[in-house]
């Protein structure tokens, strides 16, 4: 997995660039990224109750933390289970 993806992710999440997210979502490999992306742009755009969308974005941030902490300096993950 690249490193370059979870650092885009928290950048586009910061920026609130949605559709750069999206795309990013699409483009990655990493299934799990791809999913928690998923997951908080569909909450952002059609929940009406603010504490899913926060708990979605906690997901996303959460996992993205992960797996900064979990890659190795040959960019690969070395471990695939969440915290």
């Amino acid at each position: 997995m690249n490193k370059m993806d979870y650092d885009r992710a928290l950048y586009y999440t910061h920026r609130s660039e949605w559709d750069n997210l999206l795309i990013l979502m699409v483009r990655t490999k990493d299934q799990f990224l791809s999913k928690r992306i998923e997951q908080f742009l569909h909450a952002y755009h059609f929940e009406h109750d603010y504490s899913v969308i926060e708990k979605s974005l906690y997901s996303l941030l959460r996992y993205i933390d992960h797996a900064n902490e979990t890659i190795d300096p040959d960019n690969e993950l070395t471990m695939y289970s969440l915290p």
